[in-house]
């Protein structure tokens, strides 16, 4: 037997990781998924920047981010900063915009996203997810 994870990955929480800047979405994406080790990992995908590369937050790319992780277990998102959030408040109050079950999470960008993706990897549910990933306020440096 392997140390392989024996969760299944269509009953993961999805994240996902909303940023001005597409890189900054991308490379997050890319560390968290990295450490959160061997074994079935939970869907990740970013939403940065806006269509055609700029700077800014894209309703349209935080959807087709959201929908792509969604695997009926919830979704997780995560925002960089004021706009980003106010974007994807706009979506859930509209209802329809994003898959049932997705949650604005309140927490650290970077550390955030590692403790989102770590746990949800680890099979927990979305509470879960969400607290881990807001208990990264906490994670002292000194």
């Amino acid at each position: 037997m392997t140390d392989e994870k024996l969760v299944s990955d269509d009953k993961l929480v999805g994240i996902v990781l909303v940023s001005h800047s597409a890189a900054v979405a991308s490379s997050v994406a890319e560390l968290a998924a990295g450490l959160a080790g061997g074994g079935t990992t939970a869907p990740v995908a970013p939403a940065g920047g806006v269509e055609g590369g700029g700077l800014g937050t894209s309703a349209e790319l935080i959807s087709a981010a959201a929908a792509s992780v969604d695997r009926g277990a919830g979704v997780a998102v995560l925002t960089d900063l004021g706009s980003a959030v106010l974007t994807v408040k706009t979506l859930l109050a509209e209802g329809d915009e994003l898959p049932a079950n997705t949650r604005l999470v309140d927490a650290p960008f970077v550390e955030g996203a590692v403790a989102a993706v770590v746990t949800a990897s680890a099979g927990a549910d979305l509470a879960a997810v969400e607290a881990a990933a807001s208990e990264a306020y906490t994670y002292r440096k000194v």
